[in-house]
């Protein structure tokens, strides 16, 4: 798939910013572009013609863009739209509900050229399929333990994982449910979040690491911490490799060859 061929609808209350966003998207090459300026517009507008991407500002006169992904994510018939927030908004704690309903970009306003050109790829993709060419594993017989507490999240990196090739997943909403199944079941790769209640994704890896029968298993664990020494501490517990949330198919392919190669 080439950029020119994606459908695009863009949603932003201010004229003159759409005229920004839509002029840097033809730039790339993308001349299929919807436009809305409301929630309610944008709604209608990718309910009655399904886009291959949703880019969208953060506030709205009749809401905000989180609710328009709920609801696009709750309608079967566009749940899969990748959607792209771009905002000024740089808190971490107002961005943190959209990395865990599995958007596939997050842009700076203003962005650059480099900022969208990587989402647009991100978002290329997502729609297509490269299968992982692995020397020691059968891609599709590869048995995967998906843990994240977030449906959205869990749906937007099983996607993921399926484009590349791995189809047996298997999915836990926490690291309690994922140690049950661990004790009755063999896997070969563990995805898991971070942040989950009851027990985290650094607790899971622990017990996987001294208390399984599977202490060998590649662990990829999925955060969007941005804390250094956190994260350090989360890389002495055993795991394998991290990922950022969003969670994006370039390099999450990159990651698994390694770490299922190695």
């Amino acid at each position: 798939m080439n950029p020119n061929e994606l459908s695009l609808l863009v949603v932003e209350p201010s004229d003159l910013q759409r005229k920004i966003i839509i002029k840097e998207l033809k730039q790339q090459g993308i001349t299929q572009v919807a436009e809305a300026k409301t929630i309610a517009e944008a709604y209608t507008s990718a309910e009655k013609h399904p886009r291959d991407l949703i880019t969208s500002a953060m506030h709205f006169e009749d809401g905000s863009a989180i609710e328009l992904l709920h609801k696009i994510r709750n309608n079967p018939a566009i749940a899969d739209t990748p959607f792209m927030l771009v905002s000024s908004e740089h808190r971490r704690e107002n961005l943190e509900e959209f990395k865990q309903s599995g958007v596939i970009a997050l842009l700076p306003k203003p962005f650059t050229s480099t900022h969208l050109a990587t989402a647009i790829d991100t978002t290329i993709d997502l729609l297509s399929t490269d299968e992982l060419e692995l020397e020691y594993f059968d891609v599709h017989e590869v048995r995967v333990l998906l843990v994240d507490d977030s449906r959205l999240a869990r749906n937007h990196i099983k996607r993921v994982l399926n484009n590349l090739g791995l189809l047996k997943i298997t999915e836990a909403v926490d690291g309690s449910e994922a140690i049950a199944l661990l004790k009755d079941n063999m896997f070969d790769l563990v995805v898991t979040d971070y942040n989950m209640p009851e027990i985290n994704g650094k607790e899971l890896t622990r017990y996987i690491r001294s208390e399984s029968e599977q202490s060998h298993l590649p662990i990829l664990m999925v955060t969007s911490e941005s804390n250094d020494t956190h994260l350090a501490n989360i890389l002495t517990e055993g795991v394998t490799a991290m990922c950022d949330k969003p969670f994006e198919p370039e390099n999450v392919k990159k990651i698994l060859y390694k770490i299922l190669e190695d």
